[in-house]
């Protein structure tokens, strides 16, 4: 609870001060090699960086996606997203898209409260992305990239063994790869 206050201060520090438009055409680059792949990114809320930017570039070639809660201690669903959905409020503040068309990613856009460099991230506790992105690599690869501000970084991590390594982060100054 005190790693989570702490990060969410300095996040919200940065996305006062910070290029969350860097960060999304750092994130573009990354995602180039997965062109014409399922990309789940999230509609932002809070003070996450705002990923629609990079959403509607990738969506001229690619299926993109946002999670939709299903109740509490289960995996996300993703739901076929495009720039002009019609979108309604899900779960949480997030919004989600009228029309429920279930797509299963390739590719995850994680949002985070902070991450290490050892590929572990710090979410908001609901644990819905760890057992996510577990059960989409029991089905087949899947690449699970976080996108933060570089003062989300800490180190480390409080970890728990349910916890999935992220295989990069993208930030306004960099990609760090795992």
């Amino acid at each position: 609870a005190d790693a989570r206050k702490s990060a969410f201060a300095r996040r919200k520090a940065a996305h006062n001060t910070a290029s969350g438009l860097a960060a999304c055409r750092r994130l573009v680059d990354f995602l180039i090699p997965h062109q014409g792949k399922v990309i789940a990114a999230y509609m932002p809320i809070r003070t996450e960086i705002d990923i629609l930017p990079a959403m509607r570039e990738m969506s001229a070639g690619s299926t993109i996606a946002v999670p939709v809660i299903r109740g509490a201690g289960m995996a996300l669903e993703f739901h076929k997203w495009t720039p002009d959905a019609k979108m309604v409020d899900g779960p949480f503040g997030a919004l989600i898209p009228a029309n429920a068309l279930a797509v299963i990613p390739e590719v995850v856009i994680v949002p985070l409260v902070a991450f290490d460099r050892r590929g572990y991230r710090l979410g908001y506790g609901g644990g819905f992305y760890d057992r996510s992105l577990e059960q989409l690599r029991l089905a087949g690869p899947v690449t699970a990239v976080g996108l933060a501000y570089s003062a989300q970084e800490t180190d480390p991590v409080p970890m728990e063994p349910t916890d999935q390594r992220l295989d990069a982060v993208v930030t306004e100054l960099e990609l760090i790869t795992f």
